[in-house]
């Protein structure tokens, strides 16, 4: 009995990776299409095209499937376009919350209706676009591996190349950049040390709000489940989360 039991905690840790798994390269695929579709299938003259690969790399994104995202960005079905949307809103206590999502044209209105729903079932609501983006700063993030660089030599490194910050949170540097730069600073810093973990746009908030444990959690609880829409590629919040935090309590 112990060991059916066993099995069977296995066989749901192994779905739960694979769904996260399935859901990552779903992500990986809806980029490399949007990125075709506003510049292109050349990655020598498509910079987002180029960065997208590079995600799909990481991922161990089967080169099948790459090649494919980009005849769909090329080449839609059916004349069905893919679109990038962005919904904001608010969580419970007010917490503010950018979802960045991407659709097929036919898809749109079902998934603008399951991110409602989402945010109704958690005491959230979704707003007006422009009601919470005044909030956050479109910037641009790169990180590398905590190496045996010194915080000082990798921040003289960045700006030399273009960044505009770099600091090194737990085992990682994170290098923050114009939005507009990203491509241009992840290229040069790759050139001279190497390809980074990541390089991505974000959305920083210019400030946070903290919570206690209890509301904290049902802010949480209702970001995982906007993460779990199809849909939704990421989702971005000023929720500040103290080190004190615990999920368990």
């Amino acid at each position: 009995m112990a060991g059916h039991s066993r099995f069977k905690k296995i066989k749901h840790k192994k779905a739960i990776e694979d769904k996260k798994r399935s859901k990552e390269f779903s992500k990986v695929s809806h980029e490399i299409s949007v990125a075709v579709k506003a510049g292109g299938g050349d990655p020598n003259d498509n910079p987002r095209l180029r960065m997208a690969i590079s995600t799909a790399r990481r991922f161990n994104f089967p080169k099948a499937k790459v090649d494919d995202a980009i005849r769909k960005g090329l080449n839609p079905n059916d004349g069905e376009s893919i679109e990038e949307v962005r919904y904001e809103g608010f969580g419970p206590s007010g917490v503010a919350l950018l979802v960045e999502a991407i659709s097929h044209s036919k898809q749109l209105a079902n998934d603008k209706s399951a991110i409602r729903k989402v945010f109704s079932r958690h005491n959230g609501s979704l707003g007006e676009g422009g009601c919470v983006s005044f909030i956050f700063q479109r910037l641009g993030l790169i990180t590398y591996p905590g190496d045996d660089r010194s915080e000082d030599d990798m921040m003289m490194l960045a700006i030399e190349h273009g960044a505009d910050d770099c600091q090194k949170v737990e085992d990682e540097f994170e290098i923050l950049c114009s939005f507009e730069k990203l491509h241009e600073v992840k290229e040069k810093l790759e050139k001279q040390i190497g390809e980074p973990s990541s390089a991505k746009p974000i959305w920083k908030p210019n400030s946070y709000v903290t919570l206690d444990n209890s509301k904290t959690k049902s802010v949480l609880r209702l970001i995982d489940e906007l993460e779990d829409v199809d849909a939704v590629q990421e989702v971005w919040s000023n929720l500040e989360i103290p080190d004190s935090f615990n999920y368990e309590e």
